[in-house]
């Protein structure tokens, strides 16, 4: 078994995707952790504000598998192939680390996820595992946090329920 990473985001009808794939992940994986859920301005394009959470769960899939697991979890919630890789969105979810891997693969399975350079990635993740280590530079999440210019990319706390 792994500890697996997941970032979560939507940014069209947020509470109702999140919530159905918290749900369906707690029913593949069992117990996970959950982070607390913030909004954030859209990046990469001029969208509506995303609210983003990270997810911690034990798993045997391999990472392709696991990626493909996922892939299917956004497809079952409406997640649109067709579009920009850029825009509005039902469910996007990444694995942002696995185990202490590094990972450049097929469908987008990069690992960890560049986007942890990003707010809306990094906070969620380093409140559920802030002695987690990145598996490149070596510095815990919680320290990745301490150094990072929050003032840039601003976060507000969003209720999911």
């Amino acid at each position: 078994m792994e500890r697996v990473y997941l970032s979560l985001g939507s940014n069209l009808e947020p509470r109702r995707y999140l919530n159905a794939a918290l749900g369906e992940l707690r029913g593949r994986f069992g117990g996970i952790a959950v982070s607390p859920a913030y909004r954030s301005k859209s990046v990469g394009f001029d969208g509506a504000d995303f609210v983003n959470l990270a997810v911690g769960l034990d798993t045997d899939l391999e990472p392709g598998a696991l990626n493909d697991w996922l892939h299917a979890l956004e497809d079952r919630h409406g997640r649109r192939r067709d579009v920009p890789r850029y825009s509005d969105r039902t469910l996007d979810v990444d694995i942002v680390l696995y185990g202490e891997r590094v990972i450049d693969g097929p469908g987008h399975l990069q690992v960890p996820r560049k986007e942890l350079q990003h707010a809306f990635v990094l906070k969620p993740l380093a409140d559920i595992a802030p002695q987690v280590r990145h598996p490149v530079s070596g510095r815990t999440m919680a320290a990745l946090w301490a150094a990072f210019p929050q003032e840039r990319e601003p976060l507000s706390p969003e209720p999911l329920a």
